[in-house]
């Protein structure tokens, strides 16, 4: 590892803040890089990694703060912008145009063809076609195209943003070899990951954000797992103010026929042999970070996409599902954590409890029946929804429209409900009526997995949870088990229990 000494810095951000009308995504970060170091960026979901990134390559401005790069102040208003100051980003999607060739797509980007071509050989691709299309190449392949075409460019600052996640053993090691042969030749890396063994392999240093703050900078060593976990839950790791709640779920025990089989669920390069079930009277939580495979599972249940391999069962029969309304034909309801994609924006409250009583859309004259209407109106006095903006949803808060979501549920029944990320951006009081709402639907008999970004959910809500890292499912853990930092360890792909003397 290069020794940094008293070297200029090649970056420094600090103090950089942003916010989102009113919430804060960042609110004190900062990140400072000396040519040869390769610096992690962590963070637990909504720690403000993404913004982070965002505003370093130029995709979003600051509202405060400063970026310098080589000792000059800028103010970054693109990532072309970004990569002419020497801050080039690698991200874990393609940047690649599908609909072109590698050649063109080269050109476009003004790319030093001799030397991409080094790189991509370097980096482990042999006999790679110019000609080729993009939409043509696998996942992996278009990976390293982006890193090669970066490297191409010589930059300054490599920014990679969890662009191993889609790649095999072996490329990854050649990837993590080949940038660390760089910095040692003075290349400066930003190295964005939630895989720990990869950070010790090819980091210095890690810079760990929580709630959009700067909260430590750890030198890479024995022990810095723990360390790293501790700094990203802070405070979560003493009881909360949602303790009562907690202590008021019995977790139940889940019998008899699952509502719900998966087995062997395979999806390219974002899911591998996924299997868990879920029971009648069930709440199971899915805990993951980003990118790790959630939100393709998800999509798989809910009929959106079809999975490659593996297979589905609703109440012991196979099902295939081809559409959305498969789906639901066959009991599975998705809510998704986009509430705008849920509701019916321009329409009143109580048509969108109502909307799964109507068999065709046609039917907004009004309610379809008394009893129908009675039932929508007990649901809205049930979770106290602010009905003042009878005439359009959007008028709501996003507490109250996330109410409305889980509402209709509450007035009409279901199966089995998929829920993505439900209390995502809401305050404390409504998540306090959204937990025994996921229960009472259970108590009814409905099951319901629950995705949350928010840890300390699971043993507020759930009986047990699936945790998923690199697209597997990687510890299935009891909800008195699943404390935050279990799940953290888990959810990195650590061992479930810390050793001793990391957590006297």
């Amino acid at each position: 590892m290069t020794d940094s000494g008293a070297e200029p810095l090649l970056l420094d951000a600090q103090s950089v803040s942003k916010r989102f009308g009113a919430v804060a995504a960042l609110s004190n970060a900062s990140l400072h890089l000396r040519r040869g170091e390769v610096v992690a960026l962590m963070g637990a979901n909504g720690a403000g990694k993404s913004t982070f990134v965002k505003i370093l390559t130029g995709a979003l401005r600051p509202d405060t703060g400063h970026v310098q790069i080589k000792g000059v102040d800028r103010r970054v208003g693109s990532p072309a912008e970004a990569r002419r100051s020497g801050l080039v980003p690698v991200y874990q999607e393609p940047s690649l145009i599908p609909d072109l060739t590698v050649a063109d797509n080269l050109r476009l980007g003004d790319t030093d063809e001799a030397a991409f071509r080094h790189w991509v050989a370097e980096l482990g691709v042999s006999d790679l076609n110019l000609g080729e299309m993009i939409h043509r190449l696998p996942l992996a392949t278009l990976r390293i195209l982006d890193l090669a075409r970066a490297l191409a460019s010589k930059p300054d600052v490599l920014l990679l943003d969890e662009m191993t996640a889609a790649l095999p053993t072996d490329l990854v090691e050649k990837v993590l070899k080949t940038v660390r042969a760089q910095a040692d030749e003075g290349l400066a890396v930003i190295f964005v990951s939630h895989r720990f063994p990869e950070i010790a392999a090819l980091c210095d240093r890690a810079s760990v954000l929580r709630d959009g703050e700067t909260v430590g900078d750890l030198p890479i060593e024995d022990g810095v797992e723990d360390r790293a976990v501790e700094l990203m839950l802070g405070a979560a790791l003493t009881p909360g103010q949602l303790a009562e709640d907690r202590d008021a779920h019995v977790p139940q025990t889940a019998t008899g026929t699952p509502r719900l089989k998966v087995s062997g669920i395979g999806l390219g390069g974002k899911l591998t042999d996924v299997s868990f079930d879920l029971h009648p009277g069930e709440v199971l939580g899915v805990v993951a970070l980003e990118g790790q495979g959630q939100d393709e599972l998800f999509d798989i249940l809910a009929g959106f996409r079809r999975a490659e391999t593996g297979t589905l069962e609703v109440d012991g029969t196979t099902r295939e599902f081809t559409h959305p309304a498969d789906a639901i034909a066959a009991g599975l309801t998705f809510v998704p954590g986009n509430r705008a994609e849920a509701l019916l924006m321009d329409r009143s409250v109580r048509e969108n409890i109502a909307l799964p009583f109507s068999a065709r859309l046609r039917a907004w004259a009004g309610l379809p029946m008394k009893r129908e209407a009675a039932r929508v109106a007990e649901a809205i006095e049930r979770l106290q929804i602010d009905t003042r903006a009878q005439g359009e949803v959007r008028r709501l808060s996003g507490g109250n429209q996330q109410k409305v979501t889980i509402g209709r549920w509450i007035a009409t029944g279901v199966e089995t409900l998929l829920l993505f990320d439900p209390t995502r951006g809401i305050d404390v009081r409504t998540k306090r009526q959204i937990y025994p709402l996921v229960r009472e639907l259970a108590a009814q008999g409905a099951a319901v997995l629950f995705y949350t970004s928010e840890l300390e959910e699971v043993q507020l809500a759930c009986d047990r949870a699936v945790v998923m890292f690199g697209g597997r499912v990687v510890d299935i853990i009891d909800a008195a088990e699943a404390d935050e930092p279990t799940l953290m360890r888990a959810a990195y792909g650590l061992p479930r229990n810390a050793p001793a003397e990391a957590a006297s």
